[in-house]
């Protein structure tokens, strides 16, 4: 909502991004702490598929943005053309860059330059991370990837993380069947990180349909009736609020009984349910409304918490339709919806 109504109003604009600023760096540290509790238990799991490296570089790109404006960097960003590929889980592969970026970012001084090269050489694809910094001294060159290890930093800087990021970055790159490196930059100053993955033998990824699109062009007689059931209140109105305000027709209830009261008046085509409700959970409530004979099709999807393979296939046997973990971003859930038309 913000978003929608601060543009052209300089102190909210000011207020908004403080606000998204500071969130995602607690978010990324919270992140980063869940990341090193799977970590010691062996519990990170990739979704590999085609990754298209101008897409990876950009979702890594668009992370950073914010602390490398807030330190007034310049990023110089160098891919080849073309459409070269690898395998993997791009939301990992693009924490590894981010991770990257980041730390260039925090151990530059102010107004210093961060360089992402991304080149083929043989049948692998190697990034380069540099920057114009002091470098790494070389007690702690070989301890950098070490977990909870940090260099020694002055006290007016307040971007430290947890000495995680490193440790995450050598983890999630071998366990793409990569390597990384750090050292000092040969051209004299600056440190540099080189991370080298297998490419893709296919180097082309295929043209994805795209949904959003598909999902656009579709005419509608009507805005998509969308009914939001979850017993976090402000979950619930938050989400009927956005859908609102980005053109459907969406309500919501706070209960399963509620839910099933409403879905007789309401008439949604589509029911985002929570899984973990109260007195009647998410499952139940879905068996009930597919066993209703009264009741037209719809579609029901899960919007849950709970996102383990046993979690996707009870809910595929009750009778959900889609399932979808959260958070989920407010722009990427209208997309998905409108897909669903």
């Amino acid at each position: 909502m913000l978003r929608s109504h601060a543009t052209g109003i300089p102190e909210l604009e000011w207020a908004r991004t403080v606000i998204e600023r500071q969130t995602r760096h607690l978010v990324r540290l919270v992140d980063d702490l869940l990341d090193v509790s799977r970590m010691v238990r062996g519990k990170i799991v990739l979704k590999k598929a085609p990754v298209e490296i101008a897409e990876l570089v950009q979702h890594a790109v668009d992370t950073s943005q914010p602390l490398i404006r807030a330190r007034r960097h310049q990023l110089h960003v160098s891919c080849p053309p073309g459409k070269l590929a690898i395998e993997g889980d791009l939301t990992r592969l693009a924490q590894v860059l981010s991770n990257l970026l980041n730390n260039a970012a925090k151990y530059t001084d102010e107004g210093g330059q961060i360089w992402l090269d991304v080149r083929l050489e043989g049948s692998e694809v190697v990034f380069r991370v540099r920057d114009s910094g002091p470098g790494i001294s070389y007690k702690l060159l070989p301890h950098v990837f070490d977990l909870f290890t940090q260099a020694e930093r002055t006290l007016d800087r307040a971007q430290g993380g947890l000495g995680i990021g490193l440790t995450l970055v050598k983890l999630l790159v071998e366990m793409h069947g990569g390597a990384v490196e750090a050292r000092n930059s040969e051209c004299g100053s600056g440190a540099e990180f080189m991370v080298r993955l297998p490419a893709n033998p296919q180097r082309l990824v295929p043209q994805a349909t795209d949904r959003a699109a598909a999902g656009a062009e579709t005419s509608a007689e009507r805005p998509l009736k969308v009914l939001v059931v979850d017993d976090n209140v402000d979950a619930a109105d938050s989400v009927a609020l956005l859908l609102n305000i980005d053109g459907f027709d969406a309500r919501s209830v706070h209960g399963a009984l509620a839910a099933l009261d409403t879905v007789h008046s309401f008439k949604p085509d589509i029911v985002l349910l929570d899984i973990g409700l109260p007195v009647m959970d998410g499952y139940e409530v879905a068996r009930r409304l597919r066993t209703d004979n009264t009741i037209e099709r719809m579609r029901i999807v899960a919007l849950s918490g709970y996102g383990q393979r046993a979690d996707r296939e009870r809910a595929t046997q009750a009778g959900f339709d889609e399932y979808l973990v959260k958070p989920v971003e407010p722009t990427a859930l209208s997309e998905f919806l409108r897909a669903l038309q």
